[in-house]
């Protein structure tokens, strides 16, 4: 049974390698002459005066983000559930194992919402 996973083990080598090499390589091509003009900030070709990070973003955007992200993964997971459900010799344990994921999923929904994660005030 692990013969099939040879190949899905040699792609992900294989990947991991050309990867590497490739980040290798463009760090020897690459040009390393940094210089004050060059490494200065400047956005559509006019020079920032004064501090150039004037807009500040409050993290709990991407709080709220990231949860929406993780919630709305779970119900990419509840398709293939849905349809493994009408086997009936894998449904029983199914039907349990997907109980687990929301009940876990569950907690950490209150978990963030006893954070204070999802208010938007």
């Amino acid at each position: 049974m692990l013969l099939t996973y040879v190949p899905v083990l040699f792609m992900t080598g294989f990947i991991t390698v050309v990867a590497i090499g490739v980040l290798f390589v463009s760090s020897l091509v690459r040009p390393k002459n940094p210089y004050a003009e060059k490494l200065t900030s400047w956005e559509c070709g006019i020079e920032s005066k004064g501090e150039s990070n004037t807009g500040h973003y409050k993290v709990h955007f991407f709080v709220i983000a990231i949860l929406f992200i993780l919630f709305d993964v779970e119900t990419l997971f509840l398709f293939p559930w849905a349809v493994i459900l009408g086997d009936p010799t894998i449904a029983t344990l199914a039907f349990i194992e997907m109980f687990v994921f929301i009940g876990i999923l569950s907690v950490g929904l209150v978990y963030a919402w006893g954070k204070g994660a999802l208010d938007w005030l």
